[in-house]
């Protein structure tokens, strides 16, 4: 088909109706375009730089809007100074959206200096409606926006750029859609994320995400167990299942799979020898779960278990539908059915309303629990969430005493933690050369811990056995062994 001289309107018209068979046809006309672009501007190549902000569901999306911009023919660079720059956005946090911002004031001054570059802004900070009104108002010079539910349309989005000229907004507020079989680029070629979900019906009281990606939906468990037999093939050994709650998957299907279901099913396919998900929700983590984890010789000993709060009280009010007495159990079911697992977590210090009582609850669950790591956050008033609202914000001294007494002790014991498997031989995924000592490579255990060895960069992508010779705290120096 000839698209050089089609309109964009003309373009619409003869694109298919279904999905992914459209996108398909707006990156062969993006690319016509592209390659005309390249004429006029005596260019031979034009080249895009992709920054994440974020989570890992953020990190997949970048992996598959950079498969589109590269099948278009754009080529990636580490500069900012690009022909396309695209900010894949994170707005769990206020400050968040002022990073973005304060970047967009440099990206405005190197636009000036290349009349070819295109500014494009998705993810979830594009889905509040007064982020979406700023842009169009103070930086007019963003050419492209687009939000979390609509990511496959970036060649689409493009075309209409390239050709009407101005800027392009196509934001969703909410879908059941899934699109899949687009173009991906792995980060690594011997692991890999895969979603199985998208979107969260928690409505944590501090928490913007529901807003932001909307409500639950589910792939099919037949396209979920079809990718990874896919990446698979293709070399990846290592894949982590992506939601965010991955626990309560599969609910909205219109034939109900559990996650346990799914978990036991991925765990026949042949090649594959990890598996890792996140994140779980305490409330939604069942014994048949627990049950299919301890089964299986390829889940890795590793679940992350945000607690956010030890006091009952203030996990009500953050309505995370779980009491401290009923997390403890947990842990102890998980604990028993696998004594070698490892625990993670995330904890909020300083939510509105906490008391000096309701802290020392958090830490008596820390001591009792005893994690390998936790994500220690100051709590961060999020505009467009009920806790922002909420009365009895804490004083930043108090909030800065209590960070500082938690991250000690969680320090202390994740040290004492990781030490248990020290001078014991452990199988590591190779994952990179550590940069800091070029002659020593990086790789994991099964329960996500990091090891430092001498090694050679083809061992990168392979399993191998690591003694484990000193603990440094959170990492370990080892020996590779035959």
């Amino acid at each position: 088909m000839n698209y050089i001289n089609m309109t964009y309107d003309e373009a619409c018209h003869h694109a298919p109706i279904e999905e992914p068979a459209r996108q398909y046809y707006f990156i062969e006309y993006c690319k016509a375009l592209l390659d005309k672009l390249k004429e006029v501007a005596e260019k031979e190549t034009f080249t895009f730089h992709l920054a994440t902000f974020g989570c890992q569901m953020n990190s997949r999306d970048s992996e598959k809007l950079q498969g589109i911009l590269e099948a278009i023919g754009f080529e990636e660079t580490d500069s900012e100074e690009a022909d396309f720059v695209l900010y894949n956005t994170c707005t769990v946090r206020e400050n968040a959206n002022q990073r973005v911002y304060g970047r967009l004031g440099h990206l405005n001054s190197l636009k000036q200096k290349n009349p070819h570059m295109m500014i494009s802004l998705c993810g979830c900070m594009m889905q509040e409606e007064e982020v979406v009104a700023k842009i169009r108002k103070s930086y007019r010079f963003v050419d492209i926006i687009f939000g979390t539910h609509n990511i496959f349309k970036l060649a689409e989005l493009m075309a209409e750029r390239l050709q009407k000229k101005k800027m392009v907004v196509d934001i969703w507020e909410g879908t059941d859609r899934i699109v899949e079989d687009l173009p991906t680029d792995r980060k690594y070629p011997f692991k890999s994320g895969v979603n199985i979900m998208f979107g969260c019906n928690n409505f944590c009281s501090y928490c913007i995400v529901p807003y932001v990606r909307g409500r639950e939906r589910s792939r099919s468990s037949k396209d979920i167990v079809d990718e990874v037999k896919k990446l698979s093939k293709d070399g990846v050994v290592e894949i982590m299942l992506l939601g965010q709650n991955v626990n309560s998957y599969g609910k909205n299907l219109e034939e109900p799979v559990s996650f346990a279901e799914l978990l036991t099913e991925i765990d026949q396919i042949e090649e594959l020898k990890r598996i890792r998900f996140m994140t779980s929700h305490p409330k939604d983590l069942s014994d048949e779960l627990i049950e299919a984890m301890k089964n299986s010789k390829k889940v890795c000993r590793h679940i992350h278990l945000p607690l956010q709060s030890g006091s009952s009280n203030i996990l009500k009010a953050m309505n995370r539908s779980y009491t401290k007495e009923q997390y403890l159990v947990l842990v102890d079911k998980i604990r028993a059915a696998m004594p070698d697992i490892s625990l993670t977590t995330d904890i909020i210090v300083g939510f509105p309303g906490e008391t000096e009582e309701d802290f020392l609850e958090t830490l008596d669950v820390v001591k009792k629990v005893r994690f390998d790591s936790a994500f220690t956050f100051v709590y961060s008033k999020r505009t467009g969430t009920p806790a922002a609202k909420m009365e009895c914000q804490i004083s930043d001294e108090a909030v800065k005493n209590r960070f500082d007494r938690l991250l000690k002790e969680v320090k202390l014991i994740s040290s004492e933690m990781c030490r248990r498997d020290e001078h014991t031989i452990q199988e590591v995924l190779v994952e990179d050369i550590n940069d800091p000592a070029r002659e020593l490579l990086t790789g994991r255990m099964g329960n996500n811990v990091t090891v430092h060895f001498k090694g050679d960069s083809s061992l990168i992508g392979k399993t191998v056995n690591v003694y484990l010779d000193e603990s440094k705290g959170f990492y370990y120096m080892g020996t590779l062994r035959p």
